[in-house]
């Protein structure tokens, strides 16, 4: 069976015979598994429903949320200024700019930049 030679709908003609299949299988082997789960149980003098109630429910999968920043979508405000510049502005957050770092360098002090609020 060559399946570049197969049109669209063919496929997936076979697709859902596939599937098809795939599930009976499925459905089979469960079925297979659960009578050799029931002989054991029986096998051991036990019930099949006292076995799965002293079973440990599987652990439901945890739903991880992402936590959204208390400041995500707001503009924080400039709390200093460039005195050269007043069109550059620094939040105090994050790494200094380069007319931050020159100004520290020159021996001044942050608070002098301070915005007046």
């Amino acid at each position: 069976m060559k399946l570049n030679d197969m049109t669209v709908t063919e496929l997936r003609r076979l697709r859902g015979k596939v599937d098809a299949e795939l599930k009976r299988r499925d459905d089979v082997a469960r079925k297979e598994v659960l009578k050799q789960v029931k002989k054991i149980a029986a096998d051991h003098g036990v019930s099949l429903s006292d076995v799965l109630a002293e079973a440990k429910p599987a652990r439901a999968a945890r739903k991880t949320t992402t936590r959204k920043s208390a400041t995500k979508g707001k503009r924080v405000p400039v709390k200093y200024r460039n005195p050269a510049d007043s069109s550059q502005g620094w939040t105090g957050r994050g790494r200094k700019p380069r007319w931050v770092e020159e100004w520290l360098a020159g021996g001044k002090s942050l608070d002098d930049l301070l915005v007046s609020q």
